[in-house]
């Protein structure tokens, strides 16, 4: 049920938090606290991540449900789009004063302040969120939406042998982890990446935030149009990577100034990544939807946790190479036209099915 799922993960987000804010003065114990503070925020991250197909069967009736999937898995997004402006505004970057060897360790214990300034504003922030939930938050409405929200579902087990052995659901699946996986790490470090551009910490976290903050309207309008249209989820799918791959090219190509001699300019490099953030942010609940309408009835809980972990499975091998090679990073601009390419070949491939619809709308009739 939603109710205990959401106060179980709360719960770890608040102890993982408070972790982190503990005053030890010993640097290797607060190392591990630290530590131990992001593994629970990480193990409470599948319900963030994945709930939302969930929710939005459960509460919300068939000509809605995208819309509610986009708009509670977007907002997610919007964190991640506070975190650009977060770091940057309120935390200053060492490379700033780091030819000034007569301030640095006043410069240090100053970063040093605002980072715990940051971590007790977090922990009272998911400390607020798990009260709203502890005081209420339902698991279910008192009668169902929709037939799919009363239906049986399969078990764990038959879910994840059906998952395994369809072939169309790992086809949408990669096309899914990979390129979304890519964008997730390079976006992590992508004031690394604008660096050698001379794009400042500031300007590149001002970037990350309007990609995401126009992949959630542009994301929350699609589920919209997919809502009033029903079977266009593939075809808003085309749409949406056939961008990030334009972008994503554009982007690579003005970076190789020196080959390509195309205009670099701090317009061209906004341009660029905020419409690679708006393409592939926005392709989120779309994916959501269309996994759980090909593999129903696998609960969507299973299903997108599935590709959730497949994500992050590729993100981190990408982030793994980049401790070997962080010292020039073409290959890893690179990686992302040619992941966003292969996406869509999948999709273009991709026989979509609506099984979930079929059932509301042939039972309700």
């Amino acid at each position: 049920g939603l109710r205990v799922t959401v106060l179980l993960t709360s719960s770890l987000m608040v102890l993982g938090a408070g972790l982190r804010c503990v005053p030890v003065s010993d640097l290797e114990i607060r190392k591990k606290l630290i530590h131990g503070g992001q593994l629970l925020n990480g193990l409470a991250g599948p319900t963030v991540m994945n709930a939302a197909p969930f929710l939005s069967t459960t509460w919300f009736s068939p000509d809605e449900r995208a819309t509610a999937t986009a708009i509670a898995s977007l907002l997610n997004y919007l964190g991640a789009a506070g975190a650009f402006l977060v770091g940057p505004l309120v935390v200053p970057s060492p490379n700033e004063t780091s030819h000034l060897p007569l301030v640095s360790q006043s410069n240090t214990e100053h970063i040093k302040d605002r980072i715990e300034a940051v971590l007790y504003a977090e922990f009272g922030m998911v400390s607020l969120i798990f009260s709203a939930a502890l005081a209420y938050f339902p698991s279910r409405p008192p009668f169902p939406p929709s037939v799919a929200a009363a239906s049986q579902r399969l078990s764990y087990r038959r879910s994840f042998c059906r998952l395994l052995s369809n072939f169309r659901f790992l086809m949408i699946a990669l096309a899914y982890a990979i390129p979304l996986g890519v964008f997730s790490g390079w976006s992590g470090v992508l004031d690394l990446i604008l660096t050698p551009v001379h794009v400042s910490q500031v300007d590149a976290g001002w970037i990350g935030f309007w990609s995401i903050v126009g992949g959630c309207v542009v994301g929350i309008a699609m589920a919209r149009f997919a809502d009033f249209i029903r079977g266009m989820l593939k075809f808003i799918l085309l749409l949406l990577l056939s961008g990030a791959t334009l972008a994503s090219t554009w982007f690579t190509l003005t970076c190789l100034t020196s080959v390509t001699h195309l205009p670099l300019t701090t317009a061209t490099l906004y341009t660029s990544c905020i419409l690679l953030g708006i393409f592939l942010n926005s392709s989120v609940p779309i994916f959501f939807e269309l996994f759980v309408e090909t593999v129903y009835p696998v609960p969507e809980g299973i299903t997108c946790g599935v590709v959730t972990f497949l994500s992050n499975m590729f993100m981190g091998v990408l982030l793994f190479f980049l401790t070997f090679y962080h010292t020039e990073f073409s290959w890893f601009n690179w990686c992302l036209p040619g992941s966003c390419l292969l996406s869509l070949l999948l999709i273009l491939c991709f026989r979509e099915s609506y099984d979930r619809l079929y059932l509301d709308v042939v039972v309700s009739v």
